[in-house]
């Protein structure tokens, strides 16, 4: 069979079923834009070409294998099977003004190892497929067109590296921008990395309007390599160049910084991070420490209430643009730091 997001294989099976191309454009719209799901996209196609497509095509990659749903602020956690028995993780945000998104992963697991997160202690890393990226995103626009929404935003902020998935993610990057695909703005996508600065670079070349944020974390390169080994390969000023050729495009970076209590919320570091930022375009987002789901005491623990709103005083006064996350789903294993195949 033919996965509908694979384009090459579809357009070869498209001539020699000697379909006219408006075909096959009218499925893919309904189902990648309507999110209408399979059977109303296979309705548009003619009768008498219905059978052989419907035999020739395979819609989803995934199987939906549980869903799980906050009781709390709307957070829905999916769970989903691949075709070789992996698990991932996806999760619809509904937020409180009317939007929605869809945080999917890019990978079964991930290999940065971070102090603070779940994912990483997962064995057996797989890059996803293109196919498998963007079943994702519509299993979740047709949950939420069943409830009268319509999918907004899609984040690659979910399980995995999604620069250690490079090829695969441009090419659904495309997709999810292409007139011939989900056709979204690059305002609605976003990538999240820890901050690869060559593939920023290529990033900002190929996806001008995408959207990037960057989990900086500690502007003191020993604490952000004590939270995340692998940028040890990544000195801080490398990454500072990277964001900073980005700017030229237009293109404001979101700067994430995990809320740690005595590691990355001392009056230090809100030193070193004005210092660092100092002359580039960014938001700067503070995040809440959300321990591992169903975890006891943490070695870690998030910053007080207090703390954040001293640290992000401080950012303010100091001219940046920043604001706090309210972290969703966090009941449910949801939140941010907290996927890992449950």
């Amino acid at each position: 069979m033919v996965s509908l997001y694979d384009q090459t294989a579809l357009e070869a099976l498209r001539k020699r079923l000697r379909l006219d191309p408006r075909v096959i454009r009218k499925v893919r719209s309904i189902f990648l834009r309507s999110f209408a799901g399979s059977v109303q996209a296979l309705e548009s196609v003619p009768e008498a070409n219905r059978p052989d497509l419907a035999e020739a095509v395979r819609f989803h990659e995934l199987e939906l294998a549980e869903s799980r749903h906050s009781v709390r602020d709307g957070a829905s956690k999916l769970l989903f099977k691949t075709r070789d028995g992996q698990s991932i993780e996806s999760v619809i945000l509904r937020i409180a003004t009317g939007r929605s998104s869809v945080c999917v992963s890019s990978q079964t697991g991930c290999a940065a190892g971070c102090l603070f997160c779940a994912t990483g202690r997962l064995k057996g890393v797989r890059n996803l497929t293109t196919a498998e990226i963007l079943d994702q995103v519509v299993r979740a626009g047709e949950a939420l067109a069943g409830e009268g929404r319509r999918l907004r935003n899609v984040v690659f902020m979910g399980m995995g590296e999604p620069f250690h998935n490079e090829d695969n993610l441009f090419t659904a990057l495309r997709q999810l921008e292409g007139a011939d695909g989900f056709h979204l703005s690059g305002r609605h996508l976003l990538v999240s990395t820890l901050g690869i600065p060559d593939a920023i670079s290529r990033l900002s070349r190929g996806f001008p309007g995408v959207g990037l944020a960057v989990s900086l974390h500690s502007a003191r390169q020993e604490m952000r390599d004590t939270l995340m080994p692998l940028t040890r390969r990544w000195p801080l000023a490398e990454l500072r160049q990277a964001i900073l050729e980005r700017n030229k495009s237009g293109q404001p970076v979101m700067i994430e910084i995990l809320m740690l209590d005595g590691m990355t919320d001392t009056p230090a570091d809100l030193v070193a991070l004005t210092e660092w930022l100092s002359g580039l375009a960014v938001h700067v987002n503070l995040i809440p420490y959300n321990p591992p789901f169903g975890a006891g005491e943490a070695a870690i623990k998030g910053s007080s209430e207090s703390t954040v709103s001293a640290f992000l005083a401080g950012l303010k006064k100091a001219g940046f643009k920043a604001t706090r996350r309210y972290s969703l789903g966090s009941d449910i294993g949801a939140a941010c730091g907290q996927l890992a195949q449950r």
